[in-house]
């Protein structure tokens, strides 16, 4: 078994990960509207299917195009007042 297989325990025995509780996950607007989420969390919600949070707090699985869909005005807000530099620190000059 190859050391940088993510699913390989220490001792070779298999890891078994647990599906996220659905129940938390809010129906609504995010149907309406495409919103803000880490561009590492929607690479990991493609690979694992868990679920993501907007900036406006909304949870959900993504699974459609949010180019077809009008920005959430409560995201876009959120992201004008973030410093620039995507939150790692360090702003551009």
């Amino acid at each position: 078994m190859s050391t940088s297989d993510p699913f390989a325990a220490p001792d070779g025995s298999t890891i078994v990960i647990e599906s996220p509780e659905l129940a938390d996950i809010e129906a609504g607007d995010h149907e309406r509207f495409s919103h803000y989420v880490a561009k590492e969390k929607i690479v990991e919600s493609a690979v694992t299917g868990s679920p993501v949070v907007a900036l406006c707090g909304k949870v959900w699985i993504p699974n459609r195009d949010p180019g077809k869909f009008p920005v959430c005005p409560e995201c876009k807000e959120i992201f004008e007042s973030l410093p620039p530099g995507g939150g790692s620190g360090e702003g551009s000059s």
